[in-house]
């Protein structure tokens, strides 16, 4: 069996091939319908959502009572073009061999699954419609988000899995370690003795990129991180998940109001991507998802975002006479209810909000000269609110060492953070944008569990 032989459903359905005459193909059966005179089989081979129907004219000729639905198979034949169906090209099939066997108990028979189901058999769902969808859709919005900063120049940099530091300073950090769980090593004190772990102190796995892309656009100019993080929360939404892929870039010499345009254009580079380069997906979520959903896109894309500041955000809501569940008070964070009453209600498209109280963002972010506020930027969007968060950095070395002095940071430990502010500093800006949740909201799909191929959740790291 030759792998260069074969012709990849996808491009017989489209047409994109010369030859009908001597015809391979590969893949996994959908269906069977077997009658006296002749036999059709769907096959997919996941290049496509469509199959390839099989034509069998001769079924005694053939080894169909071993090809049960699941079953792999090899088809040599031809193609012809049909008229009157959604799909106007079948194949006749001159030799089937069997690859790979299907029992009876397979359990993706043809009827529908819900999601919850399909989570507990994570290494089978990609073969059926939404999931195997899903999948390619991840593919093509992966390659959107590296052309996106390819063609500005970017630079594509990998931050380290395993770090020493705690970027968001939240405390969620995964543990990384050598030592014995039942009996590790003590100090004096007491307290465990990670110097004489692996790699002498104490180490996690990443929460983000951002600290090291800092320290990269100090060299590089413009970089961008997109890779996994991780956050042990134990949260059990539909949006969160404990292993995700982040889009972070940085950009030395740039300041935050240069940072908002290049979010508005990451935002909509990709809603159109989609909606060009991904048709078949978008078309498949517009019928079988959410049937507003190429609609919603293409009016982000049409639309330019409102920018208002965070004290203009507590003004118009606490104006807006409406009942909301959280008060709307300056110096509390907003709440995904008042950023939908933002985009969907007063504004009526995305939003960008700056100016958040410092006490309520991250050490890392540049005061402004009220002393109470940072220039942070959310971009909030209709539906869910934020789906972009960044600022423009702390490059001053005294302020920002008191910023992590008044968080009980370990400057020693952040030295190395530090000396891009001595040697050298310039204004830099950042933002991340978590990849499942942009995809979540092009796709209209619900649940983070099924974006993800093998999500990781509280409790659960199967597969």
């Amino acid at each position: 069996m030759d792998y260069y032989e074969r012709v990849k459903i996808n491009n017989i359905i489209n047409d994109k091939i010369s030859d009908y005459d001597d015809i391979t193909v590969l893949g996994w059966v959908r269906t069977k319908r077997v009658t006296k005179n002749i036999a059709f089989i769907e096959l997919n081979d996941g290049s496509t959502v469509h199959n390839l129907q099989i034509v069998v004219l001769e079924p005694e000729k053939h080894p169909l009572e071993e090809i049960s639905n699941g079953a792999s198979i090899k088809v040599e034949g031809y193609l012809e073009k049909v008229e009157g169906r959604e799909q106007d090209i079948e194949m006749k099939a001159k030799k089937i061999t069997v690859i790979g066997q299907a029992p009876e108990d397979y359990v993706l028979q043809k009827k529908r699954h819900t999601f919850e189901f399909l989570r507990e058999i994570a290494h089978l769902r990609p073969r059926t419609n939404t999931l195997s969808v899903v999948n390619r859709f991840r593919s093509k919005m992966s390659y959107a988000v590296h052309q996106f900063f390819q063609e500005r120049d970017f630079h594509y940099i990998h931050a380290p899995i395993i770090t020493t530091g705690d970027a968001e300073g939240a405390g969620e950090m995964f543990k990384v370690t050598t030592l014995d769980p039942a009996n590790p090593p003590r100090d004096e004190a007491g307290e465990i003795d990670y110097s004489q772990d692996f790699f002498g102190q104490e180490t996690g796995l990443t929460v983000s990129g951002q600290l090291q892309a800092e320290l990269l656009a100090c060299a590089l100019g413009d970089v961008y991180t997109f890779g996994p993080t991780f956050r042990a929360e134990n949260s059990n939404t539909s949006r969160h998940a404990s292993e995700f892929w982040m889009i972070e870039p940085e950009m030395a010499f740039c300041d935050l109001e240069e940072m908002t345009v290049l979010i508005e254009d990451f935002i909509k580079y990709l809603f159109q991507y989609a909606l060009d380069k991904a048709e078949e997906e978008m078309m498949f979520f517009n019928k079988n998802i959410d049937e507003d959903r190429i609609e919603v896109l293409r009016d982000i894309i049409k639309a330019d975002f409102a920018h208002i500041t965070y004290t203009e955000a507590v003004d118009i809501l606490q104006a807006s006479g409406e009942s909301f569940e959280y008060p709307v008070e300056w110096g509390n964070d907003l709440q995904s209810e008042h950023e939908r009453y933002l985009t969907e209600k007063h504004f009526q498209k995305p939003v960008m909000v700056t100016d958040y109280p410092k006490k309520i963002k991250a050490f890392y972010m540049r005061e402004n000269d009220d002393d109470k506020t940072v220039r942070a930027v959310d971009c909030l969007v209709p539906e869910v609110g934020e789906i972009v968060g960044g600022s423009q950095r702390e490059e001053r070395l005294e302020v920002l060492k008191r910023r992590m002095e008044e968080e009980n940071m370990d400057l020693e430990k952040y030295d190395w953070f530090l000396d891009i502010r001595r040697y050298g500093t310039v204004p830099h800006s950042g933002f991340g944008l978590g990849f499942e949740r942009i995809l979540m909201y092009l796709s209209g799909m619900g649940n983070i569990r099924d974006i993800i191929p093998f999500p990781r959740t509280p409790g659960n790291a199967k597969f």
